[in-house]
């Protein structure tokens, strides 16, 4: 069986009658043709169901219309919800996205810069400013995900999506409710990329706390775990110890699940015993028992904004901005 030809320009050309130089300013629409011409063209073009080889216009110097969202856990369910966002508004003008893990590595950079990508959207609290900075020396333009403090880079877009103050939003509301023994649940990670003071989630509990006169010290964060269960073991340790805890605020909804197995299975209630707040408002949180309280992003404006910032610095060449939303803190029964 013969492999179906591939519907070439000069195909589109002899079926509207016209040149093939014709066909391609109808398709970039970037030059004026007439009317009757146009419509030949895009009829020719349905008829023929012809797709143009934007790899071949990629070579050219011309725009791949394709942007890559880089993360650092790209099966959470947060990440999932944001590409579909992102995806949807650049759907709506002509581009694709393609989702990539994060990998810290010289060879990962160099691969996103040959595809030629039109412009990267990056969430990750590991990727080393170094590799933005050789996107931004290969003249992509780069939007961030505010997720993290960045120190030495300038001339990206920046998305402020809310962590740091929805964090302090929980700190605060857990003190209000009477907790004085609060601990924070940081991200598990086998490669060891645990969250530091610049990680914004991190940031905003430690300095809320400190600002409203709360204990905390080192034994106040439950972190370097590798796997679940190691996250399980060390609560449970803790807790075994003797240390006191009245309240937990997790970096995300997956570890405030964890932690409230994890004290459950010591017999603790929650939330008369031990209080558990979230991050992500991810739809586990309202079918655990008991519901989970937790702090919702404003997802969809997030993905529209991520896109549309990049979308002007690629196609006017406009300086790229700052975006700040707020965070809503959603109140359920594990409160």
């Amino acid at each position: 069986m013969s492999k179906k030809k591939r519907v070439t320009r000069s195909d589109v050309a002899k079926r509207a009658g016209v040149s093939e130089t014709i066909v391609s300013y109808v398709v970039n629409n970037n030059r004026y043709v007439d009317k009757e011409k146009k419509k030949r063209v895009l009829a020719a073009i349905k008829e023929l169901n012809y797709l143009p080889n934007y790899a071949a216009r990629t070579l050219q110097g011309k725009k791949s219309n394709h942007i890559v969202f880089i993360a650092d856990r790209i099966e959470n369910e947060h990440f999932s919800g944001l590409v579909k966002e992102i995806e949807k508004h650049a759907y709506e003008q002509g581009y694709m996205i393609s989702l990539c893990a994060n990998r810290n590595t010289p060879d990962f950079v160099q691969q996103i810069i040959s595809r030629q990508y039109d412009g990267i959207i990056i969430s990750s609290i590991s990727f080393k400013e170094s590799c933005i900075q050789d996107f931004l020396d290969a003249n992509i333009p780069v939007v961030l995900l505010h997720t993290r403090e960045y120190k030495n880079i300038s001339g990206v877009g920046l998305i402020g999506t809310g962590l740091y103050h929805g964090t302090k939003n929980s700190v605060r509301y857990l003190v209000d409710q009477g907790r004085k023994d609060i601990i924070y649940i940081d991200r598990y990670s086998k490669r060891g990329n645990f969250s530091s003071i610049e990680d914004l989630r991190y940031r905003g509990f430690v300095e809320e706390m400190s600002s409203l006169n709360q204990k905390i010290d080192e034994t106040s964060i439950i972190s370097g775990c590798r796997t679940q269960d190691e996250v399980v073991q060390k609560i449970q340790t803790y807790l075994a110890e003797g240390n006191r805890v009245d309240a937990i605020c997790a970096r995300n909804d997956n570890l405030a699940c964890i932690s409230m197995k994890a004290v459950q299975e010591m017999g603790f209630d929650v939330p008369k015993d031990i209080a558990i707040i979230g991050f992500d408002n991810s739809a586990l949180s309202q079918f655990i028992t008991p519901t989970l309280t937790t702090v919702a992003m404003e997802q969809s404006k997030i993905g529209q904004a991520a896109f549309d910032m990049l979308y002007g610095m690629i196609e006017e060449d406009e300086e790229p901005g700052r975006v700040e939303f707020a965070p809503q803190l959603i109140i359920r029964e594990s409160v």
